[in-house]
């Protein structure tokens, strides 16, 4: 039966708008989801099954040596993080204003730089080894004892350098944001500085921590080039050496499979522990910390213990680059290197225009539908993120290769023409994956932005008669720039130093400042793949930049 009294013409358009929004969030969705659906179909279908001879021979050192390395980092970088994060925000010493940003800075750094750099510093040709066989007269490496520098304990290391800001961050907002009363009653009962920190600010804090941690390790299964320099085979290694060297795109997808089930673990771990740990502020207004003033030793110690993971984090790896650039200033006008740039650009750009626009389309669509299937699919979305390069490689290429391969058939068919392969022929397909891999980052923002706008000011725009779209670009839009700005940025940086969805998905001949670094390097040739360490370096030194004046802001 028809209802006499429903609305009619653009009424009535407005009032199943909603559905548009829904239908166009479940869509992007599903294109987010699909390439890691498409690992686990290819692991369970595979054309020739190799997962017996995986599990009887690679497949348990891959694990054991990647379970060793996120072991290792998720140790290093909570005490390096958490460390730096306490004195910074408890207590007042030389330098601390500075050093509060400064440790942010190996960030800007890709692992895989820091590894190149310390390989050149203290390998045989290096000039630590070289003025020790000069001081001494050593003729070789037989006449003296030195470290194998291509290890796993070198890996943990600069992965730990690199990674710990992930947990400084957390941690110092989390020690920032707690009552200084408890503290004081701490103090008045005669707790010491270290049991002040132990029992009372520790287990405070230990949900962000948690959660720093959790992404270092994320970001240590991710890396390729660090551990394919130093020789530690992982999980990821093996991806790459079963389906590139080993040709068995099924059996690289089951070790992704493995990948995927850890990454969940960790997930599952970090969410376990902070719900067993929960506390709550108090609803009055609560005293902020009193930063205690360092004196002599303790002061100079605090600023010496704060400067040590920038100088190894950033400063040593960036001098060594920067030594090769100008030693070598030919590097500069090698060619390969503008075109790099012009790659990098386009690629990194594409992805984070997409990236925002798409997640802030999603977020905004959920909020207007308001419907339970894409509100339940919101948080799916950001699997990408934790999702290593490797994997989302392998599930982007596989489709997109089919479809390809469909669209060029039924191209053929039609017009007699061949038009080759589409995506997977260009940088479309690698597009796709910089926007699966940090989709989450766009979400964020877009989320984080629109929960700050207060609900009378879109409410006013559409009683002023304007629809969600109108509302969006004329209200929310304005409002939520600098999200908007500060996600766009991030997603750039990150997309410029991810390395092995790159490797994986990059058409014959085209390469980005991240493949000419790991191309370079793995050559022996660094004084090439220093002007592209710089350009990545400079840009993602302006990214954390612009996040510690954001974070100093708040």
């Amino acid at each position: 039966m028809s209802d006499q009294n429903a609305p009619s013409g653009p009424t009535a358009l407005r009032l199943h708008l909603p559905d548009l929004w829904s239908a166009g969030a479940l869509a992007i969705a599903a294109l987010v989801l699909v390439p890691i659906a498409a690992v686990f179909w290819l692991a369970a279908n595979p054309t020739e099954n190799v997962w017996p001879h995986l599990m009887a021979t690679v497949l348990p050192r891959y694990l054991s040596t990647t379970l060793v390395l996120m072991a290792g980092v998720g140790v290093l970088t909570a005490a390096v993080g958490t460390g730096a994060a306490w004195l910074v925000a408890m207590h007042e010493f030389p330098g601390r204003r500075l050093l509060a940003s400064a440790l942010l800075m190996p960030l800007a750094i890709p692992a895989y730089v820091g590894a190149y750099a310390l390989v050149d510093f203290l390998d045989y040709a290096g000039p630590v080894q070289t003025a020790l066989r000069a001081t001494f007269g050593w003729s070789s490496a037989a006449d003296y004892a030195f470290p194998d520098i291509r290890s796993l304990p070198s890996a943990v290391l600069v992965l730990s350098l690199s990674l710990y800001p992930y947990v400084y961050l957390l941690a110092r907002a989390a020690f920032s944001e707690q009552s200084g009363a408890g503290f004081e009653v701490a103090g008045a009962l005669g707790a010491g500085a270290w049991r002040r920190f132990w029992r009372v600010g520790l287990p405070l804090a230990r949900p962000a921590i948690a959660a720093g941690v959790a992404v270092a390790m994320m970001e240590t299964v991710n890396d390729f080039g660090t551990v394919d320099f130093f020789g530690v085979q992982t999980l990821t290694t093996g991806i790459f050496s079963t389906w590139l060297s080993g040709g068995n795109a099924g059996g690289a997808a089951q070790i992704a499979c493995v990948v995927l089930v850890l990454i969940a673990a960790l997930v599952w771990i970090e969410r376990q522990s902070r719900r067993r740990r929960r506390f709550w502020q108090a609803a009055r207004a609560q005293r902020p910390v009193t930063r205690r003033r360092l004196e002599g030793g303790a002061a100079w110690g605090a600023t010496f213990a704060c400067l040590v993971p920038v100088l190894g984090g950033f400063v040593f790896p960036a001098s060594v680059m920067g030594w090769h650039a100008i030693v070598a200033a030919d590097g500069w006008l090698a060619p390969g290197l503008a075109r790099a740039i012009v790659n990098t650009l386009t690629v990194a750009g594409a992805a984070a225009v997409l990236t925002v626009g798409l997640a802030l389309f999603m977020t905004y669509g959920v909020r207007m539908a308001g419907r339970t299937l894409p509100r339940l699919l919101l948080p799916i979305t950001t699997v990408g993120y934790a999702a290593p390069g490797a994997v989302l490689g392998l599930g982007v290429l596989i489709p997109m290769a089919a479809l390809d391969n469909r669209v060029a058939d039924a191209v053929l068919a039609l017009t007699g023409h061949d038009p080759g392969l589409i995506l997977t022929g260009s940088w479309a397909a690698l597009a796709f994956a910089y926007v699966v891999r940090f989709f989450a980052i766009g979400q964020g923002a877009a989320d984080a932005a629109l929960g700050r706008i207060p609900p009378s000011l879109p409410m006013a725009a559409r009683a002023l008669g304007r629809g969600p779209g109108g509302v969006l670009t004329a209200v929310h839009l304005p409002l939520m720039r600098g999200s908007v700005a500060m996600a766009l940025l991030l997603v750039f940086v990150d997309g410029m130093k991810e390395l092995p969805a790159t490797l994986l998905l990059r058409p014959f001949g085209f390469d980005t400042l991240a493949t000419r670094v790991h191309d370079q390097a793995s050559l022996e040739r660094l004084s090439q793949a220093a002007p592209a360490a710089l350009v990545i370096t400079a840009v993602g030194l302006v990214a954390v930049l612009l996040l510690a004046r954001a974070d100093a802001a708040r």
